[in-house]
């Protein structure tokens, strides 16, 4: 009986991880559940069992990358270091840029923009990014790294911004040359020198 269970625990798994993988390369009308069942490898009704229907498997599937981003931000930025190291370190992660963001890709999507359960799990994981950032440069202000005159919550959406915007412009390239300028742009201006960073190269998420 506990090997079944294991088992079922294992399918409805292997259904949201290929679920999620679809999303993030294909979106929500190309991730059908044919193609949900072709690439989770499971039984044809396995769906079904599990879930009760495609919205249900993607809402549980967005929930599942939400989850990761958000324990990479808190993560990083529950590190070591001064506030300012935190920022430099999360801008500069390690990334597949030309797939781009798990997360934010699901915000361009427009049946899940459209639907406030579906979008739920993305605006909650950009709050969660916009307050991490916003605490760390009120931070780095506190101990005079970043200019006082800055708005924290301000700066936290415009990096933000950079990093999402950046993957956009990487992938009209099909380059990461365009997130990597976007990137160091952002470090610009926060006053971040150069040999403050860390060497921006291939990224994997």
């Amino acid at each position: 009986m506990v090997g079944g269970v294991e088992r079922s625990s294992d399918t409805k798994d292997r259904l949201i991880e290929g679920t999620r993988q679809l999303l993030w390369d294909r979106g929500y009308v190309g991730t059908s559940p044919t193609a949900i069942l072709r690439r989770s490898g499971v039984g044809q009704g396995s769906m079904y069992h599990h879930f009760r229907g495609k919205s249900d498997l993607v809402l549980a599937a967005e929930r599942r990358s939400a989850e990761l981003m958000q324990a990479q931000v808190r993560e990083v930025f529950s590190g070591e270091g001064t506030g300012l190291q935190r920022i430099v370190a999360y801008l500069l992660l390690q990334r597949d840029v030309l797939r781009g963001c798990s997360v934010g890709r699901l915000a361009g999507d427009p049946e899940i923009v459209a639907d406030d359960e579906l979008r739920a799990p993305v605006r909650e994981t950009f709050a969660v990014l916009n307050r991490c950032l916003s605490e760390a440069v009120a931070e780095a202000q506190a101990a005079g790294e970043l200019d006082a005159r800055l708005r924290p919550e301000e700066t936290a959406a415009a990096l933000a911004a950079v990093i999402q915007g950046g993957y956009a412009l990487a992938r009209a390239e099909q380059s990461t040359e365009p997130f990597d300028r976007a990137i160091h742009g952002a470090l610009d201006l926060l006053g971040v020198p150069a040999d403050d960073r860390v060497p921006v190269g291939a990224r994997s998420s």
